[in-house]
């Protein structure tokens, strides 16, 4: 039984579904709060910028759920979990027993304390609903206010502005995305926000939301707005495990079974707290919800999580923006640092190596840079001597290759939301499934974010170009 029919609750059932496609190993019950069918939370932004539809970010067509024996119920709660009898008690009424339980409940968006928020001129960024909200407020004219100026809360006001309205994003840090940018990238950031037409307030402590006037500072200053949206962070949602008397902490505390301090009952996804997992990022989720299915089916008893290597991409249109590892390392001792900075040009490179390894950087507007980057952090491939070459992206010889994807290897991750690499797409088009959206259905390349999407199709230009039977046969590694 499954508790979340979020975007990690639908890819555990997914997962199983693959393993166990006749339902013959494991009867699968999904039970989501949500009065909807499973969606892309990660495309939210795109949807807010008009650039997809609500219906076009459904992770699974009308009917999966029958078609694939799996026993979806939406708009149902749970409310408690009986671990002596092994049951949970439902909104509607149900009691329903489990033999395994598996807790994706994701998250929920932190409102920080300050007066004012309960009015209806306010609103989270988390969900579909809180999209249309915001969306119902965003008329000719309007003023909003974001209040949070990390990952979510840019991808929140580059949407906005692309719906034309008049944006300011305001954060209490000295620059955007602290967490994982250092200041001069942060800097590079806010400099093309403001291109976009958004007016970026730092350092600003906001106090109190006043609805006929706007965001009021804790020095008295006032950012006028007409409605704010609040994207200053998320919780795991924890209270139904706690309840239950399970170990929790920032998270649901789970080993590298995924099993919490109830050997019968697994978290994945946000609500999991994995010591090798960045939180808010959805590849974790994914790759969790593969190995718990490989354990609960059977597939592969010795399958085991073991981490994920943090690697973030901004969703936010004309904006390139990737980071890998932890911005800390920048500063450590005995890590050797490269920096190029253009901000009146919108680009912005640093790199932290221990050694011959990248261990961490930033790259902003140079995407065969931040490719390079990418493939370098996650293969822990040598670094070449030339480090201009690496700053900047330029092969060498030895090199991962990523701008000619006739040249890149096959072990090369091209979609990261679902560990794809190249060697898998080859192996997808050799089974006929020879067009970007063929390639995406059978490999889920594409179905992330959205970034890897250029790579998908030149990948599959190229391929249309060769010789398929004169191709050296790649294996199927990586395929999620």
């Amino acid at each position: 039984m499954v508790i979340g029919h979020g975007m990690v609750g639908a890819r555990f059932a997914e997962e199983v579904r693959r393993r166990d496609p006749n339902g013959r190993l494991v009867r699968l019950t999904v039970l989501g709060a949500e009065p909807r069918p499973a969606y892309n939370r990660v495309l939210l932004s795109t949807v807010l910028g008009g650039g997809l539809s609500a219906r076009a970010v459904q992770l699974h067509p009308p009917g999966w759920a029958a078609r694939h024996r799996v026993d979806l119920r939406i708009g149902v709660t749970v409310k408690s979990i009986d671990r002596a009898e092994r049951v949970v008690h439902c909104s509607d009424g149900a009691v329903e027993r489990y033999d395994e339980l598996v807790l994706a409940t994701g998250s929920r968006a932190w409102l920080p304390p300050m007066e004012g928020l309960a009015d209806k001129s306010v609103v989270t960024f988390r969900d579909l609903d809180d999209c249309e909200r915001i969306l119902e407020l965003a008329r000719p004219g309007a003023r909003f206010a974001v209040l949070g100026g990390g990952l979510l809360g840019c991808e929140a006001a580059r949407g906005l502005a692309g719906r034309g309205v008049r944006v300011t994003l305001v954060h209490p840090m000295s620059h955007l995305m602290e967490r994982q940018l250092d200041p001069g990238a942060g800097e590079v950031l806010a400099a093309a926000m403001t291109r976009l037409g958004i007016d970026v307030r730092l350092g600003f402590r906001a106090a109190a939301w006043e609805p006929d006037f706007g965001v009021r500072g804790a020095d008295g200053d006032l950012v006028a707005a007409d409605a704010l949206v609040v994207a200053a962070g998320v919780r795991a949602e924890t209270a139904l495990a706690s309840d239950a008397g399970i170990a929790v902490d920032r998270g649901v505390l789970v080993d590298d079974r995924l099993a919490t301090s109830d050997g019968r009952v697994h978290a994945i996804g946000d609500c999991a707290q994995h010591p090798g997992t960045p939180a808010g990022l959805v590849q974790p989720g994914w790759e969790q919800a593969a190995v718990l299915a490989d354990l609960i089916t059977g597939t592969n008893p010795a399958a085991r999580y073991g981490g994920t290597r943090a690697v973030t991409r901004l969703k936010a249109r004309d904006v390139d923006l990737a980071t890998v590892g932890d911005p800390a390392v920048l500063a450590e001792a005995g890590a050797e640092v490269l920096r190029f900075a253009d901000p009146s040009g919108g680009r912005y490179a640093t790199l932290a190596l221990h050694g011959d390894r990248v261990v961490g950087g930033a790259m902003i507007g140079l995407p065969e840079a931040a490719a390079s980057m990418i493939q370098y952090y996650d293969t822990g491939q040598p670094a070449p001597t030339d480090r201009l070459g690496l700053l900047f992206g330029r092969a060498l010889p030895g090199a991962p290759e990523t701008a000619d994807p006739g040249r890149l290897p096959a072990s090369a991750v091209v979609c990261r939301c679902n560990t794809v690499t190249k060697g898998a797409l080859v192996a997808a088009w050799r089974a006929g499934n020879t067009d970007v959206p063929a390639l995406s259905r059978a490999t889920r390349a594409g179905t992330g974010c959205g970034s890897c999407g250029d790579t998908v199709r030149g990948i599959c230009s190229w391929l249309a170009e060769s010789d398929p039977p004169t191709l050296t046969p790649v294996p199927e590694e990586g395929a999620a």
